[in-house]
């Protein structure tokens, strides 16, 4: 089902550039089957990466999502997170006018800036937040160094 736009309804200005920008991407997008201002298709979980002084922390949001639905690997110094989000099926008879949840597939493959320790990698889920906690190895944790007085 397609997306019932509202032309000539949102005035003029920074509203109609803003329809006609989705709309150029959205055309962009969905002729490489990405589609991320669609329904379905390929979407990207928006995520954050910080680091402590002994670990780094990704945030990722995933609504609409359970623990077990979503895949978290590490390889070297690569997170991968993966995942499919299904359709609702509550909805199968009804008409829409307008959508724009996500669903189907992704994946997002985060390159942290030092190796971890893959062993001691905690993750939580709560309130449609993904938190993963990636202790860094040994090797990449600040060493201090003592100051000699001669």
């Amino acid at each position: 089902m397609d997306i019932v736009r509202r032309r000539g309804q949102r005035g003029t200005g920074l509203a109609r550039l803003q329809d006609e920008m989705n709309d150029l991407f959205g055309r962009f997008f969905g002729d490489w089957g990405l589609a991320p201002f669609s329904g379905t298709g390929a979407w990207f979980p928006a995520l954050d990466l910080s680091e402590k002084d002994d670990a780094f922390v990704v945030k990722a949001e995933l609504p609409g999502l359970k623990p077990d639905e979503i895949d978290i690997s590490v390889r070297g110094n690569t997170l991968t997170l993966s995942g499919e989000k299904k359709e609702s099926s509550e909805d199968s008879g009804e008409n829409h006018y307008h959508t724009e949840r996500r669903y189907g597939a992704f994946r997002r493959d985060v390159t942290l800036p030092a190796e971890v320790n893959a062993e001691k990698i905690e993750a939580s889920h709560r309130d449609g937040v993904l938190i993963v906690t990636l202790p860094k190895s040994e090797q990449a944790k600040p060493k201090k160094i003592k100051i000699s007085t001669k």
